[in-house]
């Protein structure tokens, strides 16, 4: 049986940090900002379905994600009808990382999702912890970076639960504005802690637990 956990948080909040360490703590991490970024890419599954919908947006072969967004400031429903050709693509490729880790027999992996509690996606996991920070190191991340304005993160924090939302909605707070070892520490006890559970959501039957293959052995235990 395999643990899920949901790994989230708010932008600037540490987030890309804590999946870093998870992976050094031997957890296999998907990355759902990654997987969007294959399908958007030259020959991704998404190239097609996204240029049928909005040919302006296919440039190369590939997804031009400014002119995407360009689209979605301009017409609201844009976005709903993107998610519902783009989200099915990522599931599938979520759903094979899932599969390939538990070949493996991973004790436990990491889905790394933003927006996870704003798509649900917490139902599936296990366990679900939230990166986060005070709000002045979170803005004071966030503009640092090239080409951010304050209203372009106005945006994205409008598209985003609050902070304080998730943290409540969270089993583990992961504080990243007090060091890494304050932040390797929380990951190491909320690992520890899901570890101690029963898994809930994978095998989806456990009658289709997959066989160990010959030669492999449970990861990431030792860390825990």
């Amino acid at each position: 049986m395999m643990r899920i956990v949901g790994l989230t948080g708010s932008i600037g909040m540490g987030k890309t940090a804590a999946a870093g360490y998870l992976r050094f703590l031997g957890l296999p991490v998907y990355d759902a900002d990654a997987a969007v970024h294959a399908v958007y890419a030259s020959g991704g599954a998404a190239v097609g379905p996204v240029g049928a919908a909005w040919p302006e947006a296919v440039r190369g072969g590939a997804i031009d994600r400014a002119a995407l967004s360009a689209l979605i400031a301009a017409d609201p429903a844009v976005l709903p009808r993107l998610e519902s050709i783009v989200h099915p693509i990522v599931r599938r490729r979520q759903e094979r990382f899932l599969q390939a880790a538990a070949l493996r027999r991973a004790p436990a992996v990491a889905l790394d999702i933003p927006l996870l509690f704003e798509t649900g996606g917490e139902r599936r996991c296990d366990t679900v912890l939230v990166v986060s920070a005070p709000a002045f190191v979170q803005r004071g991340r966030v503009l640092a970076r090239p080409e951010m304005t304050a209203d372009k993160l106005a945006l994205i924090l409008a598209r985003q639960m609050p902070d304080a939302e998730k943290c409540a909605r969270a089993d583990f707070v992961i504080p990243s504005h007090r060091g890494w070892r304050a932040m390797l520490t929380g990951l190491r006890r909320a690992l520890r802690r899901t570890l101690e559970r029963p898994a809930r959501h994978w095998p989806p039957n456990p009658r289709m637990a997959p066989p160990r293959p010959a030669g492999m052995r449970p990861i990431g235990t030792h860390h825990a």
